[in-house]
């Protein structure tokens, strides 16, 4: 009794060892040997059954294929050198020879003394049955004037079939009989039943009183501790990471509370840790914010402006000015990450505008946003970087005057921008080196290209990793920029 109760202070596995002794090996046994013995009458019954089956097939296929082969063949409408089972006419002497074989073997298995009788009449039947076809068949080869038809006619009538209605006599006997002994497999079959079934209540009232006990003094020994680790656990839940579970002893439980003091541990460093992300997220943005802010778009800026004013040309100078301003203003947005499409082509707008001032000898742009999207929401500072790199690295490097367009529509559930130039284009080397970084997201900090990259980043982060920026170049030619991203994807 001290070795179960220390068992049951032990492992789960142990535990489990005991419910498995104690409870389902003994009902396993029972209910094997209830198995054995239906088997072992079943079987037997089977057996039976396959005898009178296979005998019954004879019963009534046998004479009628005998007697009507030997008809025609002695009427002269077939031969014993070819047989048409098509017109039921077989080859007597093969039916006899499969029939011997299955009858000597139904006669090996008999289940009684008379049902092996009537068998062993049936292959004796079956002998001289062949020795009375023999007599036929010599009859029907010899030259038609020595055989006569009348000879064969008669020795069909008083051999062939007093022969095979012996036969078939014999095998409804043993059909019989075989029947007779299966009822007595039947009895004992019910017999053995309601033994093993009384003593299997007496045996399963006993297994079911040790179960029940067994089974209250396991569940009391692992519910409690995961008890206790359930009320450690809400106040988890409710936001204290301070509290530690108690350990309990002996069984897998206290390897449960140990990591789940663990992994408390672990959730306040990945609490830490988000926070981080957060922070370096919002840095990440800030460098953004500082590049479209560079000063040597700002310095020329204002060159153009003092330009304008030296050469009376107030009004554009003001205009400038007044691009400038709401430039900066939705830079800004108030520290807002979030803003319209409507407002981000707003600002694309006067970018291009104040940019057209600089550059507007070479420079012209398009922009159509299909009206459907211009309510969704999208990141600030999304297209102003594309469209700066789009000027820098394509139009102010090709020859004659460059186009900028500007698009953007649904697609299903996405929102696709696209931003195409015919400036240089971009090399293929160059090319696969952008794709690649815009597929692996690396660190930003000095690489070139940080303006596409930077928003690629903010999108996949934002939305998921299988969305962001796709480039198509061809060197010489231009560049096309698509942004997608899905549509309702943030709030």
């Amino acid at each position: 009794m001290s070795l179960f109760v220390n068992k049951l202070n032990g492992s789960l596995q142990d535990k489990l060892r005991i419910f498995l002794y104690v409870i389902l090996i003994p009902l396993a046994i029972l209910m094997m040997v209830l198995f054995i013995s239906m088997i072992r009458f079943s079987n037997r019954y089977d057996t039976i059954v396959t005898n009178i089956t296979r005998a019954n097939d004879y019963n009534l296929s046998f004479k009628e294929s005998i007697d009507y082969t030997m008809y025609r063949i002695v009427i002269g409408s077939a031969d014993f050198d070819s047989f048409d089972e098509e017109e039921g006419i077989r080859d007597p002497y093969a039916l006899i020879e499969n029939a011997e074989g299955t009858f000597i073997n139904l006669r090996a298995i008999a289940s009684t003394d008379k049902s092996e009788k009537r068998i062993s009449n049936v292959i004796k039947h079956l002998n001289t049955l062949e020795e009375r076809i023999d007599e036929i068949k010599e009859n029907v080869e010899k030259p038609l004037e020595i055989g006569t038809y009348e000879e064969n006619i008669f020795k069909l009538e008083t051999n062939i079939y007093i022969l095979t209605e012996l036969i078939q006599e014999q095998i409804q006997e043993y059909i019989y009989y075989e029947s007779s002994s299966m009822e007595t497999v039947r009895q004992k079959i019910n017999t053995e039943i309601n033994t093993t079934l009384k003593v299997s209540m007496i045996a399963f009232v006993i297994i079911l009183a040790i179960t029940w006990y067994v089974s209250r003094l396991i569940a009391e020994s692992i519910s409690k501790p995961l008890h206790e680790l359930s009320e450690t656990t809400k106040l988890v839940a409710e936001g204290d990471f301070k509290t530690r579970a108690s350990l309990s002893t002996g069984d897998e439980v206290t390897t449960l509370t140990y990591n789940f003091n663990k992994m408390i541990e672990q959730i306040e460093g990945l609490i830490n840790d988000v926070k981080e992300e957060q922070k370096n997220l919002r840095e990440t943005e800030l460098k953004l914010l500082q590049a479209q802010i560079n000063p040597h778009f700002l310095y020329n800026t204002l060159d153009n402006i003092i330009w304008l004013i030296e050469a009376n040309k107030k009004e554009n100078a003001m205009k400038m000015v007044s691009l400038l301003s709401e430039f900066f203003r939705t830079s800004l947005n108030k520290g807002k990450d979030i803003i319209t499409i409507e407002q981000e082509e707003a600002h694309v707008r006067s970018y291009l505008r104040i940019q057209q001032y600089r550059y507007q000898d070479i420079l012209e742009y398009t922009i159509y946003i299909d009206s459907a999207i211009k309510h969704e929401n999208i990141l600030k500072l999304t297209l102003q970087p594309l469209i700066e790199n789009a000027i820098y690295h394509g139009i102010k490097n090709k020859r004659g005057k460059g186009m900028i367009n500007v698009s953007g529509k649904r697609d299903g559930d996405l929102v696709v921008l696209v931003i195409e130039d015919n400036g240089r284009g971009i090399e293929e080397e160059r090319l696969i080196y952008l794709r690649n970084l815009l597929v692996h997201s690396p660190k930003m900090s000095e690489i070139d290209g940080f303006g596409i990259l930077n928003v690629n980043e903010r999108i996949k982060l934002k939305y998921g990793r299988k969305y962001g920026i796709h480039i198509e170049s061809r060197y010489g030619e231009g560049t096309k920029v698509t942004v997608s991203f899905p549509i309702k994807g943030i709030e």
